[in-house]
């Protein structure tokens, strides 16, 4: 079966992305500086899958490692690249160390790909290049809008830099996903989300705060012109965002592409509020969840969900998780980390 590289494939959606691609028999490369992730985490997509995918301690930004990464794997056929700083509000803070990592390791991985002979990329993208859309839910259609933040726009430009880099050199391709808000773990709680420090995504936030590690969580306005006041997102599953990265590869891998660059929403369709899903993971999980409303954040939009059908007609994929069960699996990975910790 094909060789596959995952830069980032130890983080969060990289490590259940290669989960199921060894899973549908692919073999898997990942690269990772474990920056933003642990090295454990290899154990648990080894428990899952039966295997222990190879891995390469490297950052993207090192462009003379990464070439020797591609000669000593020869003979990879696709790359899925999630290697990237991903914090909003870390990203209005330090712009040049976001610019510096997504943009130039996204380059470093282009530049190589003709060297290596290695014709297909999937993208890791993200639905703040749309910003506050005008009209909801969102189509690939929509307007990409100026980016309220750093983050935002190295997603914009690095989608740019891959149309650009596919249209000089059209032997290439590449299949770009845009996610909305992936959130819980695997089923068997033996991966999932592990930020590094404060976590800045909602989910690792609320499982912290209900098993005690954190005192309260703050919810960032109530504000925003919304039914509760919260901020809506469209949240997904990350096991279904996982198997739509599968889906890409074979994609290109076969020829199905209609273009050499295809864009596609990853959602689920519908938005929900934070304080809906905090509710919602206080009544699954049957915890309390102390919580303190705060002011808004910077870099924040105010309400965003998918119009997810393109990806369902054209990719062929669908979310079907529900977000009851994806909340308790957020909580039973949370419970296995203070198990773990405990142990050690």
């Amino acid at each position: 079966m094909a060789k596959i590289l995952v830069t980032g494939g130890t983080g969060y959606i990289g490590s259940h992305t290669v989960v199921e691609l060894q899973n549908e028999g692919f073999e898997v490369v990942i690269v990772d500086n474990l920056s933003n992730s642990n090295i454990e985490v290899l154990n648990g997509i080894e428990k899952i899958t039966g295997i222990r995918p190879a891995f390469e301690n490297i950052d993207c930004v090192d462009y003379v490692s990464m070439d020797r990464m591609f000669e000593k794997y020869n003979d990879i056929q696709a790359i899925i690249h999630f290697a990237a700083s991903k914090a909003v509000g870390e990203s209005v803070e330090k712009p040049l160390l976001y610019y510096r990592n997504n943009l130039v390791s996204l380059i470093n991985v282009l530049q190589l790909m003709p060297i290596h002979k290695i014709k297909n990329f999937v993208f890791s993208s993200s639905c703040t290049v749309y910003g506050q859309p005008d009209i909801l839910p969102v189509t690939e259609n929509a307007p990409v809008k100026p980016a309220l933040s750093p983050y935002a726009n190295t997603k914009q430009v690095g989608e740019e830099i891959i149309r650009d880099t596919i249209y000089a050199n059209p032997c290439y391709k590449s299949i770009i996903l845009r996610y909305f808000n992936p959130i819980g773990a695997h089923p068997s709680a033996e991966i999932g989300e592990l930020p590094n420090g404060v976590p800045n995504n909602l989910l690792p936030f609320v499982t912290q705060t209900a098993i005690g590690l954190r005192k309260q969580l703050q919810v960032f306005g109530d504000d925003y012109n919304t039914p509760d006041g919260s901020c809506i997102r469209d949240y997904i599953n990350v096991v279904d965002l996982a198997k739509a990265h599968v889906v890409a590869v074979k994609r290109l891998i076969d020829n199905q592409n209609a273009s050499n660059v295809e864009t596609f929403n990853l959602g689920t369709g519908r938005g929900l509020s934070v304080l809906e899903i905090l509710n919602t993971f206080e009544k699954v999980n049957g915890v309390k969840v102390p919580h303190i409303i705060v002011g808004r954040r910077e870099g924040d939009i105010e309400k965003v969900w998918a119009d997810p059908s393109y990806a369902n007609n054209v990719l062929g994929w669908t979310a079907t998780e529900s977000v009851e069960d994806t909340l308790e699996s957020a909580w039973a990975w949370e419970q296995n980390l203070a198990k773990r910790s405990k142990q050690e």
